[in-house]
């Protein structure tokens, strides 16, 4: 008897969940029902996939390997009905995930637009973290993520949508004291114990210990979950923190007391990217809401240009 697609879903649910109760509730079926699934495929293959514990299971060495053969091919899958599902561009179903630092900022106008072209678009949102995101990305739950460049993964490809800069951001009183100096204002230059940034993991995290060349040079306050709690903190003068352009409206909107300057010379950016995998294909979707992302950005963009001016 060959192996099946539904094993294949039951096995990659199996090895997730680590129980034969949990894999059951999560593809809707009984406990016995996949039980006997899994005893098929491995009987079909030949060797055990799962050691049976008494609370738990657990991959095998050939389960690991057959497991991550099932999810590239059940992502091979998922790519097929797209393919067949949305022949008429940006319709049916669409799955996009986001980072963190940019959601909250080019969401509401992106799905505002997107709405306007399509109501009957079934979308469905994904807040995550670069890694969890390229990992949905690679496993075929997600169509196309949000992210910032490089991703440095085979088998993805980046539609660069707008280059966004960092401004320094603190109360006014900060920022007035760093004007006096009557310097050109760079970001090796801050000092880094003034220096408040998001937790470890997020790329913006590490992207301002990039630009401002602190990896290594001294102690920097890593810890905040959201950009939100950062500019709440710098605007009572709790030190300083680097804001994406995309987020000026928004965050000067909601800490009244919060004051931005710019860096002289060559500013500090990201570039930010839609991102899908290279199987999926492109027949017009992809590239419309590339641009529906692009316009929303230039729209943040403009505004936080016109408010931070040199």
């Amino acid at each position: 008897m060959r192996t099946t697609f539904k094993q294949l879903r039951y096995m990659i649910a199996l090895a997730e969940e680590g129980s034969f109760v949990g894999a059951a509730e999560r593809v809707h079926v009984s406990q016995p029902a996949l039980s006997l699934q899994i005893k098929e495929i491995e009987s079909n293959l030949g060797v055990d996939l799962f050691e049976r514990l008494p609370r738990e299971v657990r991959l095998t060495r050939a389960g690991q390997v057959a497991v991550d053969r099932a999810r590239q091919i059940m992502a091979e899958v998922a790519d097929l009905e797209k393919a067949v599902r949305d022949q008429k561009g940006l319709s049916g179903r669409l799955k996009l995930g986001v980072i963190p630092t940019v959601a909250p900022y080019l969401l509401p106008l992106a799905v505002t637009e997107i709405r306007a072209r399509d109501l009957m678009l079934e979308l469905r949102i994904r807040e995550a973290q670069t890694d969890r995101l390229i990992e949905e990305l690679k496993r075929g739950r997600l169509d196309a993520a949000v992210m910032a460049l490089p991703i440095g993964e085979k088998g993805l490809v980046a539609h660069p949508l707008f280059d966004d800069r960092f401004l320094l951001a603190g109360s006014k009183g900060r920022l007035a004291a760093l004007a006096d100096r009557g310097e050109a204002l760079r970001p090796t230059e801050i000092v880094p114990d003034q220096l408040l940034l998001l937790d470890e993991g997020h790329c913006l995290a590490d992207q301002a210990l990039e630009v401002c060349g602190l990896r290594g040079r001294g102690r920097v306050d890593l810890g905040a979950s959201s950009l939100s709690t950062l500019c709440g903190l710098v605007a009572e003068g709790f030190g300083l923190t680097l804001l994406p352009e995309i987020a000026v409206r928004t965050e000067q909107a909601a800490q009244s007391g919060l004051s931005l300057m710019r860096f002289k010379g060559a500013e500090p950016k990201r570039t930010l990217a839609l991102v899908r995998r290279e199987t999926t294909t492109d027949d017009g979707w992809f590239t419309e809401l590339a641009g529906i992302l692009t316009n929303a950005g230039q729209g943040l963009l403009t505004h936080a240009r016109q408010v931070s001016q040199p």
